[in-house]
């Protein structure tokens, strides 16, 4: 039985496998109908949530299982002071996998040591998000036709930004890789991530709060809000929330195949303006979650050789 906690529980190998399932997912999705027929898959969301949590249900759905689990930590035994490790012991009990969601870094791991069931892990506070690492990595992997060789640029809130540190560990393992760190000195990336993870792996980077500087030089745009969530000091929130705006003036500065992501929800860091430019792939992304999902649970099922 596997887990996924951090993207690098997979290899590469591995990861690349499960991305090419879940592109045929997408171009074949009426193959995949039944092969998760009879199985279920509980959604434990002690966090917010629209768009991680309906795209395990709607990829649980789409291979024809099923989907039982709770959307709030006040919905759930929680609010009575129930431990993870005894939630997902009971959880075991209803269903054949889970993914979990959690503000706790780390509630993930724990609910994976105490499960019969494979665990998924859906966000762990500002921790890691592999899910949606691996959604990222098929929608740049899909817009370029390949991973590596590339200038990414990340931007935003990068000290809190789970989705972040997952596809800065995740790209690292790629050929040719450099990053543009923009954001405000408030939120750089963390040292751990960047002493060990850039440093340690020799990955060219550079820090700016100049998101205009960095425009022309990117393949890859990797947009995020300032999370609110996050903030103990509103102060220092609303300081900082629109530090960043992508419009069409700021996209003009950029290449005519650089492709702009980001995990949503935004708040105001792209224009709606920038919508409708070709180059926006945000909205694309969420599809690819979904199919991307649907590969993972059936590769941690053992379901992935069941389809013709």
């Amino acid at each position: 039985m596997r887990h996924l906690i951090s993207p690098l529980d997979l290899s590469v190998a591995e990861t690349d496998r499960l991305l090419a399932l879940a592109s045929d997912i997408g171009k074949n999705r009426s193959a995949y109908a039944h092969v998760c027929d009879g199985k279920k898959l509980a959604t434990l969301f002690f966090e917010p949530s629209t768009r991680t949590r309906l795209s395990f249900e709607s990829a649980m759905l789409s291979l024809g299982g099923s989907v039982l689990g709770v959307s709030s930590a006040d919905s759930s035994s929680a609010a009575k002071g129930e431990s993870v490790s005894d939630t997902i012991r009971v959880v075991s009990c209803y269903a054949d996998i889970c993914a979990i969601r959690h503000p706790k870094e780390g509630a993930a791991l724990v609910a994976a040591t105490h499960s019969s069931i494979p665990v998924i892990n859906a966000g762990d506070g500002g921790h890691q998000h592999p899910t949606q690492t691996l959604t990222d990595l098929l929608t740049i992997y899909s817009l370029k036709g390949k991973i590596g060789d590339m200038t990414v640029g990340l931007c935003g809130d990068l000290k809190f930004g789970r989705t972040v540190h997952s596809l800065i560990h995740a790209l690292v393992r790629y050929p040719g890789i450099r990053f543009i760190l923009i954001s405000p000195p408030e939120l750089r990336v963390p040292d751990y991530i960047r002493d060990g993870v850039l440093e340690a792996n020799h990955i060219p980077y550079r820090e700016t709060t100049n998101l205009d500087d960095a425009m022309a030089e990117l393949d890859i745009l990797y947009m995020t809000r300032v999370q609110k969530e996050r903030f103990f000091n509103e102060e220092d929130y609303i300081r900082m929330k629109d530090s960043y705006i992508l419009d069409k003036e700021k996209m003009k500065l950029a290449k005519e195949d650089m492709y702009v992501l980001h995990p949503l929800p935004r708040v105001n860091e792209i224009s709606v303006e920038v919508d409708s430019d070709p180059r926006a792939a945000y909205f694309r992304q969420a599809q690819y979650g979904v199919y991307v999902r649907m590969a993972l649970i059936m590769t941690l099922l053992g379901l992935e050789g069941t389809v013709c």
